[in-house]
């Protein structure tokens, strides 16, 4: 029986992802894929959950145009959502997916949604990652 780190790497090498990074002990993945615009996607199996985040830019505190952006943003992403890290300085594109019964279509819009959402967002990710 494959484990979740194994189901998780076989998922993307089927996705034709490049994996960048891996380490089995820790059960994590890093991938890049220029064409959907990820950059350092790290994928963290912590059983009974994916966690799937990409760091997008650093905010300034008391930003409230970018953090009513995010917010009002957050309801029309398909998967997932903008957060912020501990220290309120980072904006991170956050999901989570329940391992056990995730399979291959699952990742994939988790992954295409974070493509879409910057294909969409371009713009405006650029302008607050400058502010």
């Amino acid at each position: 029986m494959a484990t979740h780190f194994e189901k998780i790497k076989n998922y993307l090498i089927e996705l034709g992802h490049d994996i960048t990074y891996e380490n089995a002990e820790d059960e994590v993945f890093v991938i890049n894929d220029d064409e959907l615009g990820l950059q350092n996607l790290v994928l963290g199996c912590a059983d009974p959950i994916l966690i799937i985040e990409q760091y997008l830019f650093d905010i300034k505190k008391n930003n409230l145009d970018a953090y009513r952006f995010l917010l009002e943003n957050n309801r029309t992403i398909v998967h997932g959502a903008f957060v912020l890290d501990e220290g309120g300085s980072k904006v991170i594109f956050r999901d989570t997916l329940q391992i056990e019964n995730l399979d291959l279509n699952e990742l994939e819009g988790s992954i295409n949604s974070l493509s879409l959402l910057l294909s969409e967002h371009a713009t405006e990710l650029i302008k607050f990652s400058h502010q």
